[in-house]
């Protein structure tokens, strides 16, 4: 296979530390490069690199065997090069179909006739999204699918993936792979971003791995294996940590008093009649297909969005009646719920990691707003920083410099410093490298263990086997089904969920 983009000693510095140090990487025609390593190991770095977002310090760039530097994002499109981002580049305001060919729209331009074209193109893709919708109604897992159909419409002859499968259902990742070897049959270079390690082994064609922004190493997929990439990524192995060794039997907690109970909640077409209750110190894993009521359910509890008016249902939090109008009133009754977007709601993304952290404390119960001390928050960040690993550029970065695992660990110091009694995290570890992973499941186990309520709703099967003390899965709405850790297995929880 012939070359089509090469990247030779390519160097990134910021604020005089290194993000990348001469790195060397390149990817074929009709081939799936899957590029792997922890967050801040320089993965999205080095592929905004590549499409034409960041410019190197130094090194060289070679696409189709002549140099070049792609100035922007446009010019790396015009060129061949596409890349769907993990947050999503599209025009929330716009519609699905002009978002699909903006930039790319016919001098006589008939909303009619581009909504045709563009419902006809989808249905090629086999992605379910309506194209007169507005992007901002739609939810992570559409938005990605038409950030993927707009690279596959712009005929690009190189596409990355940066985590395009953390927010799809199975069905949805059976498409998107189908869609992923087409392209690959049809000479589009692929490179893959993901921390799903199964999924990186079982698509892609060669696999490179970055460590603190250096090359480790490259290497044809059949060569390697779960154990070696893991032991690449962080020069250790993490099988006991992550999701346990096989045959190990984890001790599970037994319920504590209960501190929630939901009966009969309803929000608008998403949650229905749904009942369940949260014990203290105890894991409750929450599973659903994309669509279930799962988030909805979250962010009624947590006060994000408001139940029903009439026949809402109700929710008792020790013993008593509650219903929230505004996030912050259930922070002060120690409920703390950590968002699954955490760049457009965990955090302030122009703000530093002590002041975003400084924030969730100012709404917590145990602090008076008008109070600012610079000394309190530096503390306070050092403090959250040294318990979470939490690892920047230097003390003044701002959070949106961070990588995607260093984000979500602020988001949940912000909410670790509310003091919770109940502690409810949505995706914890979506876009998380293995090592990461590995710290937040602990931490987890350690807010149990303190006797916290935690609910853990995760999309990832092993995550919700290994985590939870118990398991409720939703469906249509509402929790239909209830297993013991013991009891349950894969096949057992996902027929419960689809049926």
């Amino acid at each position: 296979m012939s070359r089509l983009i090469e990247l030779k000693g390519i160097t990134k510095e910021y604020r005089g530390s290194l993000a990348l140090n001469h790195v060397n990487f390149d990817t074929c025609v009709g081939e799936i490069h899957a590029l792997l390593g922890e967050n801040g190991a320089g993965k999205s770095t080095l592929t905004k690199i590549i499409a034409g977002a960041v410019q190197p310090t130094s090194g060289t760039v070679k696409f189709d065997g002549k140099a070049t530097r792609f100035s922007s994002p446009h010019d790396a499109l015009r060129q061949g090069v596409a890349m769907v981002f993990q947050e999503t580049s599209l025009v929330p305001s716009l519609t699905v179909a002009q978002n699909l060919f903006l930039g790319d729209e016919p001098f006589f331009n008939r909303l009619r006739g581009l909504y045709i074209s563009a419902q006809q193109f989808l249905q090629s893709l086999n992605f379910p999204v309506d194209p007169a919708r507005q992007v901002s109604s739609l939810g992570a897992a559409q938005r990605m699918m038409v950030e993927t159909a707009r690279a596959v419409h712009h005929k690009a002859r190189l596409i990355i993936f940066d985590e395009p499968t953390a927010t799809l259902t199975p069905e949805e990742k059976h498409h998107f792979f189908a869609l992923v070897n087409r392209l690959k049959t049809a000479g589009v270079a692929i490179i893959f971003i993901s921390h799903a390690l199964e999924e990186a082994l079982a698509i892609s064609d060669r696999i490179t791995i970055l460590r603190d922004g250096e090359h480790v190493v490259t290497a044809d997929t059949r060569e390697l294996d779960r154990g070696k990439i893991v032991r690449a990524m962080v020069g250790r192995s993490l099988s006991g940590e992550l999701y346990g060794n096989a045959g190990t039997v984890n001790i599970r907690r037994g319920r504590g008093k209960k501190v929630l109970s939901v009966q009969n909640l309803s929000f608008g077409e998403m949650v229905k009649n749904n009942t369940f209750s949260i014990y203290a110190a105890q894991v409750t894993g929450m599973f659903g297909l994309i669509g279930s009521g799962r988030t909805e359910t979250a962010k009624v509890i947590a006060g994000v969005v408001k139940r029903d008016f009439w026949h809402g249902g109700e929710i008792v939090l020790n013993g008593r009646s509650v219903r929230y109008r505004t996030p912050r009133a259930a922070v002060q009754d120690g409920i703390v719920y950590v968002t699954e977007d955490r760049k457009l709601e965990g955090f302030f993304e122009a703000m530093s990691i002590a002041e975003n952290i400084y924030v969730g404390r100012m709404a917590s119960r145990e602090t008076t707003p008008m109070l600012l001390s610079r000394k309190a928050m530096v503390g306070l960040a050092e403090e959250q920083s040294s318990a979470l690993a939490i690892k920047a550029i230097n003390e003044d970065a701002r959070v949106i410099e961070l990588s995607g695992g260093n984000q979500q660990k602020v988001v949940i110091a912000k909410g670790l410093v509310q003091a919770p009694s109940l502690m409810i995290f949505d995706e914890p570890t979506r876009g998380v490298d293995v090592g990461a992973i590995a710290e937040i499941h602990q931490l987890i186990h350690r807010l149990a263990d303190a006797g916290i309520a935690v609910l853990v709703i995760s999309s990832y099967l092993p995550e919700i086997l290994r985590l939870s003390d118990r398991i409720l899965v939703t469906r249509q709405g509402r929790v239909v089904e209830e297993f013991s850790p013991e009891d349950a297995d894969e096949e057992k929880i996902m027929y419960a969920a689809v049926h």
